[in-house]
């Protein structure tokens, strides 16, 4: 292994004209061609299949049989044009085809036999103990036939092979089963999991459902799915035009119950992931600093009866003091003033991976058993793939013991129901059998990586063994998106021309202050109504403001499908118009960009005019491709979608990473400006140097039309415009973010929007 700086040179020379543009690599020679064309990728978007890499200093062409340690660091890198790539592909294909070819006619020709006994050679030959003596023969064309028939039987019999010796090995743990099992008739196995189904069972009490239906902001949640559902439906089921967002408002968008209730699911997940948390060590009760386990207490009558069986006790790191940490198991007592110390209740928090087979954490298994109100099941299979070594680890009780004594435990359990709700679950139950017994004998994707638990500390889950095969899900690469942002503009639009008439007509500051303090409230209140119904009703003195500004307030609310209606009693409200799922999506929009209007005016910080914020000319509706995002949280398209709080996060790309802007339907635009606003957190990851391109051609080919270096955000949510002084037609755009504010052991990138703004043609 050797780790090499290399310098490659993309453009310029030759008679392409233009300066020539250097990218630094550094690059593990361990790693092969492969990766280092993909680093060049990310740094050019020039694709691996389109890359000639050549070294300057003799002109050779970088290829698989390079010496990556020994040629200079000086590279150029040529992206091939259509012809030469059809050229090249043309001749590899025609001697990959005559290569093929001569290696089939020498196969057929031939056959390799065993002088001692006659036998053939061939893929199923144990090579280690055939005789040394060996004799090539010649084949006749009829023979030939009979061997292709022969290596199709082999591959079966190798099939049937492996699926012969899986069988055996489950006899074989079966077998051994016998001499290890506890001989109790599954008593023990019984009081281990019958339990459970008394805690499970607490989640039917009516009591404990209206306690966790007052926790869950149920209201919250599903309007953030129809929010998701309507983003996804905007991008996969129509293509952007200039009445898209029609499909919405003319009712197109009509998800299915089941549709409906798997986003309200995620939306439940996402809502755990960041409501609870998993405690490894509790703040001191007196002092509230850390603390450090000493070991096990005895639980209290008050605490076994929110079934906290298990009490562990922390010492103070400072003061000394002891903390007791019951671990509850109550539903009603974790939806409490306890909820947040004690984890989540009934939900995986992984919400990155909602199909959970074959996700447990990484531990060996040994029986795996769902627990339902309708009864119990072992499910082990699902979550396996060497059942014959599970099977050795089961010694609690007999496999015929196992479902004998679930389905006595769950036919009490179902003793109550009708015959119609017995049929269907005996339905559900007959299904599940036939996948169970299929589960554990399909073949394993090793190309898969598996998370590991996401709650505790990585050494509290790496004592466990639960961390994952590798320990970040962040993706490298991502897939072109389109961004729903329409709504954004059309506010910006709406509050730049406010601001126009505030600037025109002289207004005060204070007056401007009060229009917008009011313009928030207003904001605040529909956002606290219930989303399918939302209504404001204005009081005196802000019906008066809006009197004043109306055209420009009216075209705003249009921008959120909202509007203005006058009671019979002479009072004013604003209500949503046309789908509800519109002013979900465009409320949060407008609501930070009011506050960040007051902002600016409160703290003396209005932008002169062209520098102001917002401004028209807003692009949108484009698509986003990025070098990397980070699910769920840092998607590409929400440096796009006018949201404060929401970002793109790339994971890999405090040295470099990438993201291009496509204009709608190729339209063309001569950028004029454009504004960047840092993130909600860590400054460290805020980008510091840049180069923005222009592409004439959606990509191939780029111009650079800005470069930044050395720039600083001030605080987190702060804004930053930049005029683009290179006027160039372009129809996509291209940041090339070089660096962030600190890359030495922070590997991230984030940025929280992204604004380009031109007129487009």
């Amino acid at each position: 292994m050797v780790v090499r700086r290399f310098v490659v040179r993309q453009g310029g020379g030759g008679g392409g004209g233009g300066e020539a543009e250097e990218h630094e690599v550094e690059y593990d020679t361990e790693h092969g061609l492969d990766i280092l064309r993909l680093q060049i990728f990310s740094l050019t978007s020039v694709p691996p299949e389109l890359q000639k890499i050549v070294v300057e200093a003799d002109g050779s062409v970088v290829d698989d049989g390079t010496d990556l340690e020994a040629i200079s660091e000086g590279l150029r890198l040529v992206a091939i044009t259509g012809e030469e790539e059809e050229a090249e592909a043309a001749a590899a294909a025609e001697a990959a085809r005559a290569q093929e070819k001569s290696d089939e006619e020498l196969a057929r020709m031939i056959q390799i036999v065993v002088e001692a006994d006659g036998s053939r050679v061939d893929g199923g030959t144990d090579m280690e103990s055939i005789c040394e003596g060996l004799r090539v023969v010649a084949i006749s064309e009829g023979d030939g036939e009979d061997i292709a028939a022969a290596e199709a039987a082999r591959v079966q019999e190798k099939s049937d092979e492996e699926f012969a010796r899986m069988l055996q090995a489950e006899e074989e743990a079966l077998l051994l089963q016998q001499y290890s099992i506890r001989n109790d008739g599954g008593e023990e196995f019984r009081e281990r999991v019958e339990p459970y189904m008394h805690q499970v069972l607490m989640y039917e009490d009516p009591m404990r459902q209206e306690a966790a239906r007052k926790t869950v902001p149920m209201d919250e949640l599903q309007e953030k799915a129809l929010v998701s559902l309507a983003k996804l439906f905007l991008e996969f089921k129509y293509a952007p035009t200039p009445s898209w967002w029609d499909c919405i408002m003319e009712g197109n968008f009509s998800p299915s119950k089941d549709e409906e209730d798997h986003a309200f699911l995620l939306q439940l997940l996402f809502w755990f992931k960041q409501s609870f948390r998993w405690v490894n060590a509790p703040p001191c009760d007196s002092c509230g600093r850390e603390t450090f386990n000493v070991g096990m207490g005895t639980a209290l009558p008050s605490e076994i009866k929110f079934g906290a069986n298990r009490v562990e006790i922390y010492r103070c790191n400072y003061c000394s003091s002891t903390t007791r940490f019951p671990r509850y198991n109550d539903p009603y007592k974790k939806l409490g003033k306890d909820a947040v110390e004690n984890g989540p209740i009934a939900l995986h928090s992984t919400v990155e991976v909602l199909d959970m087979k074959l996700v447990w954490w990484n531990k060996k298994l040994d029986y795996v058993i769902a627990i339902s109100k309708d009864g119990v099941r072992d499910v082990t299979k699902r979550y396996t793939r060497k059942w014959h070594e599970v099977l050795s680890r089961r010694i609690i009780t007999s496999e015929d013991t196992v479902p004998a004594i679930l389905s006595s435990i769950t036919g009490k359990y179902r003793s109550g129901l009708s015959i119609d709700g017995l049929t269907a679950l005996e339905n559900r139950d007959k299904k599940e059998s036939e996948e169970l017994s299929k589960a554990a004998y399909l073949e394993v994707d090793t190309s898969i990586s598996l998370p590991g638990r996401q709650s505790g500390s990585v050494e509290w889950r790496k004592a466990r063994l639960e961390l994952s095969q590798v320990e970040s899900l962040a993706c490298s690469s991502c897939p072109a998106r389109k961004c729903v942002d329409a709504h954004v503009s059309k506010i910006y639009d709406a509050l730049s021309a406010l601001l126009s008439h505030f600037c025109d007509g002289d207004i005060p500051k204070e007056r401007v202050i009060e229009v917008f303090d009011s313009l928030k409230c207003l904001m605040q209140n529909l956002k606290d109504a219930k989303f399918k119904s939302r209504r404001a009703t204005l009081d005196k003195k802000t019906q008066l403001v809006f009197e004043e500004i109306f055209p420009s307030v009216e075209r705003l609310l249009c921008a959120m499908s909202l509007k203005a209606e006058l009671g019979t009693d002479g009072k004013c409200s604003v209500t949503t118009v046309g789908n509800a799922v519109h002013t979900s999506l465009a409320l949060p929009v407008a609501m930070d960009v009011v506050d960040e209007i007051l902002s600016n005016y409160k703290s003396n910080a209005v932008c002169t005019k062209g520098h102001q914020f917002p401004r028209g000319n807003r692009l949108c509706s484009g698509s986003v491709l990025a070098s990397g995002e980070q699910l769920p949280i840092g998607i590409a398209t929400a440096a796009f979608d006018g949201i404060r709080s929401s970002k793109w996060e790339e994971p890999d790309g405090a040295k470099g990473c990438w993201i291009i802007y496509r204009m709608l339907d190729g339209q063309t635009c001569e950028l004029d400006s454009y504004d960047l606003m840092s993130a909600n957190d860590v400054p460290e990851r805020d980008p510091m140097d840049w180069v923005l391109e222009g592409s004439t051609d959606g990509g191939s080919t780029w111009n650079t039309i800005d470069a930044r270096s050395s720039v600083i955000f001030d605080s987190r949510f702060y804004r930053k415009t930049f005029t683009v002084d290179k006027r160039y037609k372009a129809n996509a755009f291209r940041f090339r973010f070089l660096r962030v504010r600190e890359s030495n052991g922070n590997p991230r990138f984030q940025i929280g929007s992204i604004d380009l703004y031109g007129k487009s043609t």
